[in-house]
């Protein structure tokens, strides 16, 4: 799964606030629009940390509506995410994947906390250990009068 989540950047009084349609939990707001553009993936990450830290399901992002902007996460994060789905969709505990990996349960709760800085190949051993890959695709730079790099990671 992509995970790149749509966005409304709207004037809010004297700054511009952010939402996001998918995650309602990711909410903020700025001084500026550039500001809170920025400020939107922490936003984001933030949020769904959160569904993984109450073991909620992802939400799957939906498509743009009109005047909206796609926010994306960084690839490690995007692995953490596909990592923490596939583990739940097949049921896999965290003690479980320690077992697999021959790691501690407290390191498998920080390869799977999005917030947590792991190293990648950390998370790329985790997918294997529940039968899947990582793959990272790069994107043009779209031109919306603000520079949105597209990254992609996906969990095949």
């Amino acid at each position: 799964m992509r995970y790149s989540y749509p966005c409304r950047v709207e004037p809010d009084g004297d700054g511009w606030s952010v939402s996001f349609p998918d995650v309602p939990e990711a909410a903020m707001s700025a001084r500026s629009r550039a500001e809170a553009l920025d400020l939107a993936e922490e936003a984001l990450v933030g949020a769904l940390a959160g569904y993984v830290e109450a073991r909620w399901t992802l939400p799957p992002p939906g498509a743009p509506g009109p005047g909206q902007v796609m926010v994306d996460v960084s690839p490690l994060v995007a692995a953490k995410l596909a990592l923490y789905s596939v583990m739940q969709r097949q049921r896999i505990t965290k003690v479980e994947l320690a077992r697999r990996l021959g790691v501690s349960d407290t390191t498998v709760h920080r390869i799977v906390d999005p917030e947590h800085r792991s190293h990648i190949d950390q998370v790329e051993r985790a997918l294997r250990a529940v039968g899947r890959t990582l793959v990272v695709d790069d994107r043009a730079i779209i031109e919306s009068g603000l520079d949105d790099a597209s990254r992609v990671a996906t969990a095949r």
